[in-house]
């Protein structure tokens, strides 16, 4: 990701104005709307939603839609537990109310364009468990102390040349990478790849989404396409799109990718997160002529106090958690560096460039979340002027520094004993990404793995 700069970001203009949605609808270029929100699993929900009834009934009314959406597990089951939705309420509906800043095309998708919308219940009050809702709060906060948030997420993910329904069809093993060998920064390596990460590139530019590059990873068929960093709501909103985006693209040509964090024994899949403040002015609040400010200082400590409490909004999954091992470029050490790569916290840029990089989310991230948990962190921080301990020099796997939880479980039981998590969310978001965890795990716990049976099958 670009150093953050002097000028205010984006530079291009992501939304259509609804005048301009109705124009192509008149003019039949543009038939069909996608209303979507981003569900727990950091997932495009919606539906396809005829044009000229988006404009005529949805823009201005919404829509509703079962509030199961946010109560059920990744294969779309409905679980007891949660405090908002269930049998015995009746799985009732919420609204979907289109955000109009948020309207662009789809390019990857005949004559369509897309519309994110935020949640609430069907009496007006927001649905305060929603991602795009989480992170919202925090953002509202920030304005409240005079602060703008900017953000940039960095995600990888892995290519293979089997389609997605061979995949499934062969329980995901046997894969075969795009890529036969390490092609970190290659050139000549990513060639093959080009043509579908040239179609990513360009549908993403035609939707609003400001690109900066790709490039290769070091797993075979991994890649990352980089864009500009963003306020934080919309950095989350694109982040989601082109996800969704990228894999109905590698579809069309014949394969798949995986945004999962660790898909095999090689290197896993990070989404690096660089945030930064302005004043809500655009006033540069992290650097004070050439020295680091105050702001700063107190911004990462607050980030780097509140890492262990709040990893399960950074690290969502059982396979969140296989990244972290030493010597892999994903961090163990609860510690930050002066452009330090083991680290959990990297500093790097100087001036109106300033910002501090999380190494600890991984692809399969629900960007508003972390971006929440990182915001609402840092906040902590400058609100309770904290001390910046001294950066970490040399080697962070190594160094006598607390680590990060290394397992779902103990970051689930970490945010659970939280104070300020609850401070910082609710009760009720804390709650509902506790039995989400829940979830995950007793569906982990339950399940006999590949690598069971081949230890237990014929030695136990």
């Amino acid at each position: 990701m670009s150093q953050h700069s002097t000028s205010q970001p984006p530079a291009r203009q992501q939304s259509l104005s609804t005048h301009e949605l109705t124009e192509r609808v008149e003019s039949g270029d543009v038939d069909t709307v996608l209303v979507v929100f981003t569900d727990m699993q950091g997932r495009l929900q919606g539906k396809r939603v005829h044009a000229p009834y988006f404009l005529d009934e949805v823009a201005v009314h919404g829509m509703e839609g079962c509030n199961y959406l946010l109560a059920v597990d990744v294969d779309m089951n409905t679980v007891p537990g949660y405090e908002m939705s269930s049998w015995e309420q009746g799985y009732g509906d919420f609204l979907i109310a289109p955000d109009a800043t948020t309207l662009r095309l789809a390019p990857w998708l005949p004559s369509s364009a897309m519309v994110q919308c935020d949640l609430s219940w069907l009496d007006g009050t927001p649905v305060r468990q929603s991602p795009r809702q989480v992170l919202r709060a925090q953002v509202d906060e920030a304005q409240r102390l005079g602060f703008t948030a900017l953000g940039g997420t960095e995600l990888e993910f892995i290519v293979f040349r089997d389609s997605f329904q061979d995949a499934y069809d062969a329980n995901y093993q046997g894969l075969t990478g795009s890529t036969r060998y390490n092609i970190d920064y290659s050139i000549l390596g990513t060639s093959e790849d080009e043509p579908l990460m040239r179609d990513i590139r360009n549908a993403m530019y035609g939707a609003g989404l400001t690109v900066e590059s790709s490039k290769g990873e070091c797993n075979l068929g991994q890649h990352e396409i980089a864009f500009r960093y963003d306020e934080v709501l919309r950095t989350a909103d694109n982040h989601v799109v082109f996800k969704a985006a990228a894999k109905e693209l590698a579809g069309k040509h014949g394969k798949s990718l995986t945004f999962m964090a660790k898909y095999d024994e090689r290197e896993g899949s990070s989404c690096h997160v660089h945030m930064s403040l302005r004043g809500t002015d655009g006033e540069i609040v992290f650097a004070d002529g050439k020295d680091r400010s105050r702001v700063f200082s107190s911004f990462v400590a607050g980030v780097l106090a509140t890492l262990r409490e709040f990893t399960l909004l950074y690290a969502p999954t059982v396979n969140s958690y296989k990244r972290y091992q030493p010597g892999s470029f994903a961090p163990t050490a609860v510690a930050w560096g002066e452009d330090n790569r083991t680290c959990a916290l990297r500093v790097v840029g100087h001036g109106p460039g300033l910002r501090v990089e999380n190494r600890v989310p991984g692809g399969d991230v629900n960007p508003y979340l972390a971006q929440a948990a990182m915001l609402a962190g840092g906040l902590h921080g400058v609100c309770n002027e904290l001390e910046l301990e001294p950066a970490l020099t040399g080697n962070a796997y190594e160094a006598d520094s607390a680590r990060v939880p290394s397992t779902l479980r103990a970051a689930r039981d970490a945010f659970a004993s939280s104070e300020l998590a609850e401070v910082a969310f609710g009760k009720d978001v804390v709650a509902h990404y506790l039995r989400a965890a829940d979830v995950e795990l007793e569906a982990f716990e339950a399940a006999v793995t590949d690598w069971e049976r081949r230890r237990g099958f014929e030695r136990f």
